[in-house]
């Protein structure tokens, strides 16, 4: 089994915080391959849409009401250019505390140039150790990056990157479709170290899914193949919740997640994955302390 991974190239940038943070809204996460399909029917968005007036609309569908404060200690890591739009490796560490008084309940990732701009949205719990997650998400052109995190308390903050990269989500799709179905589900989880009891640990999921945005051109039929995309991501430790992530087509192929949690002792790490098809695929690590 091959995971790819993008070697970002040159220089690698470091977030400055956005001022003048507008007013927004809640996040909606109702997405259907209905939708994915209506937006094969459309242009992809330009640049000719102007960046400003793009994240404002977001935040009006996805925050109405809210006001997001800028945040420097959500602190992100993206190339600062991409020789692909495929697969970015991208990166949020957020530091605020994480107990059960206080913590940070959902982290809100948008891609805003891209034709779904909505790409993931993070839970996390006092258990998860800390807001911090590593993965790949799609580019279709080049686009800011906004990351909105929602503490329990129901404030929101914000931070955004800009990264250069293009053709991710469109384009055609050049792998075996029967391959593809035949090994969607497999997973690999793995600790990122020794155990560290008491202490946040970090671990690294892989996931074998081809995850179809529905904009992708099929070479053998010249048609469109269906958005067929990883959805839903459960992680627990012990029957208790450490991160759950929905997610959508701007998340790349072969997914791959590196996240944290917080162990007493020794117990079962597992992973519940569903896609839009309806699959569901399961995977557990057993760590010992």
């Amino acid at each position: 089994m091959r995971y790819s991974h993008l070697d970002g190239e040159a220089t690698w940038i470091k977030v400055d915080v956005m001022k003048n943070p507008l007013q927004g809204a809640r996040p909606s996460y109702v997405f259907s391959s209905l939708a994915i399909l209506a937006f094969s029917a459309c242009p992809l968005r330009t640049s000719a849409q102007a960046p400003d007036a793009a994240w404002a609309a977001f935040q009006q569908s996805h925050f109405p009401g809210k006001q997001l404060e800028a945040a420097p200690f959500i602190r992100l890591t993206a190339p600062a250019r991409a020789s692909s739009g495929d697969q970015v490796p991208f990166a949020f560490s957020i530091d605020h505390p994480m107990t059960a008084q206080r913590y940070i309940k959902s982290v809100t990732l948008f891609v805003d140039a891209n034709p779904v701009p909505l790409t993931a949205v993070f839970h996390f719990h006092p258990q998860s150790g800390k807001a911090e997650i590593s993965t790949r998400i799609r580019f279709e052109s080049e686009s800011p990056v906004h990351v909105v995190a929602e503490s329990n308390d129901g404030r929101l903050y914000v931070n955004a990157i800009t990264v250069k990269a293009s053709g991710g989500c469109g384009g055609t799709s050049l792998g075996d479709n029967a391959a593809a179905m035949a090994a969607a589900g497999k997973m690999k989880i793995a600790l990122d170290g020794p155990f560290k009891r008491g202490d946040v640990n970090k671990a690294r999921l892989l996931i074998k899914h081809p995850m179809y945005t529905g904009l992708q051109r099929d070479l053998s039929t010249n048609g469109y193949r269906p958005a067929w995309f990883i959805n839903k991501i459960d992680i627990t430790y012990n029957g208790k919740p450490v991160m759950t992530a929905d997610t959508f087509i701007g998340i790349s192929e072969d997914p791959s997640i590196q996240f944290g949690f917080v162990a007493d002792g020794p117990g079962a790490l597992q992973v519940v994955i569903r896609d839009n098809a309806g699959a569901t695929f399961r995977q557990s690590l057993n760590v010992e302390g």
